[in-house]
């Protein structure tokens, strides 16, 4: 993972990650599993019982970001496991494109509530919003990185009472 101010010159790979609105970004084949929602990922994952994966990235800039999108949030076996599973959230720092002042502004407090410094950083809260994992890109794909979720979810599981 590279330092967050240290990627823009380094990178220069304008590739399309997903598709962004305010609420909802779309993942490139079409699903909906992304949304940009902070307080209602959490509510709807305290209500559903439901791990949250939020994906801070520079999503059409980040070489790295662009690398995990489309080799894993991307595909179908993680977006199968996901939209089951867990409720997505991207929290995204574009440059090229648009993005409200007022998104721009939620992002920008969810990386210093969470002191992001680098992107992809991917973390992993429990249904009560508290972060059991922080990871970024890895290696082997989606399978790779389904089978990841998994033994953290289950991980942390076994540590509940």
């Amino acid at each position: 993972m590279k330092k967050a101010g240290m990627m823009g010159a380094a990178v220069l790979i304008t590739v399309f990650l997903c598709g962004c609105s305010q609420d909802t970004a779309v993942a490139a084949d079409g699903a909906g599993i992304w949304q940009t929602d902070y307080d209602a990922a959490l509510k709807q994952a305290a209500a559903e019982n439901k791990y949250v994966l939020i994906d801070f990235s520079g999503s059409d800039w980040c070489g790295w970001c662009i690398k995990l999108d489309d080799e894993v949030f991307s595909q179908k076996e993680f977006i199968d496991y996901a939209s089951a599973n867990l409720i997505c959230l991207l929290v995204d720092f574009p440059r090229g494109k648009p993005q409200t002042d007022e998104q721009k502004k939620k992002n920008e407090a969810l990386a210093k509530k969470y002191n992001i410094e680098g992107f992809p950083t991917v973390l992993i809260l429990n249904p009560q919003g508290l972060v059991v994992q922080r990871d970024g890109y890895q290696r082997g794909g989606a399978a790779n990185y389904v089978d990841f979720i998994k033994s953290v979810i289950a991980a942390d599981q076994k540590k509940q009472p």
